[in-house]
């Protein structure tokens, strides 16, 4: 099915690789003009740039999601050019994994500045121009599979991804109260071939200097017995931004193979 969320505009903040530029490339693939956010511009101009090759609609703003006044900006811009914000996929994120024994108040601070305060300086700013239309969003927030359990060595990314979680159910009640027709739901990613395993890798394998093997990893830990790529994630995004998810709100998507029901 094609043009599922044909007309729709979508702000997919660390789009410019993993996850937020799979969510990029199946939103645009599927008829949305799609801002995308990062603060790796080379990159971030590549998609925008592969998208409109593909015949898509999709540009690039450079966006640090920790900053109030770049939130602000950028939602300002995207009411400037395109006059509504139907989707937002707040989906830029961090991983520092080792004991918190060894972690520093700094690295604490920054993971949640990004990965906790970004999403709720999204959902702050974006909301206001997402009423404008009167036709209701989709507010899709990036938690993780930490975010449902905890992990040795992940203490401080659990912490974000757990925040997220529950505060996506918050905003779901208070949109809901307020009859906006904006929906805000979680997503909860399992083992996924991400950029972000440079940097959890110390996690899952102590002392290592390369990242985990995600093969050997998801046969041992994941029921269907393989890991997941982006596009699996993006599948589950898309579906939360169409009409076809009209009536969920306030939910956790596990797309995980099944790890976590084991």
């Amino acid at each position: 099915m094609a043009g599922r969320v044909e007309g729709k505009v979508a702000l997919v903040t660390g789009g410019a690789s993993g996850i937020g530029r799979g969510c990029a490339e199946k939103l645009a693939a599927e008829g949305a003009f799609v801002v995308i956010t990062d603060i790796q511009d080379h990159l971030g101009v590549e998609v925008a740039g592969g998208i409109q090759k593909s015949g898509g609609k999709a540009e690039y703003v450079h966006h640090d999601v920790t900053d109030e006044t770049a939130w602000a900006d950028v939602i300002e811009g995207i009411k400037a050019r395109h006059g509504r914000l139907d989707f937002l996929i707040n989906n830029a994120g961090i991983g520092i994994g080792g004991s918190i024994l060894d972690m520093t108040l700094a690295d604490w601070r920054r993971q949640t500045a990004i990965n906790l305060d970004g999403v709720f300086l999204g959902v702050k700013h974006s909301i206001p121009l997402m009423r404008v239309s009167g036709e209701g969003g989709s507010i899709v927030n990036m938690s993780s599979v930490a975010g449902l359990k905890g992990s040795a060595n992940l203490a401080g990314y659990c912490a974000t991804k757990g925040g997220v979680r529950l505060f996506t159910k918050s905003i779901a009640m208070e949109c809901a109260n307020a009859k906006d027709g904006i929906r805000v739901n979680s997503v909860h990613p399992g083992l996924i071939e991400t950029p972000i395993w440079l940097t959890v890798g110390q996690a899952v394998n102590p002392g290592a200097n390369t990242p985990p093997d995600l093969d050997a990893m998801s046969a041992l830990a994941v029921p269907l017995g393989v890991k997941g790529f982006p596009e699996d994630i993006a599948n589950g995004v898309l579906w939360l931004c169409s009409s076809e998810s009209r009536y969920v709100t306030g939910q956790e998507l596990v797309i995980d193979g099944g790890m976590t029901v084991r």
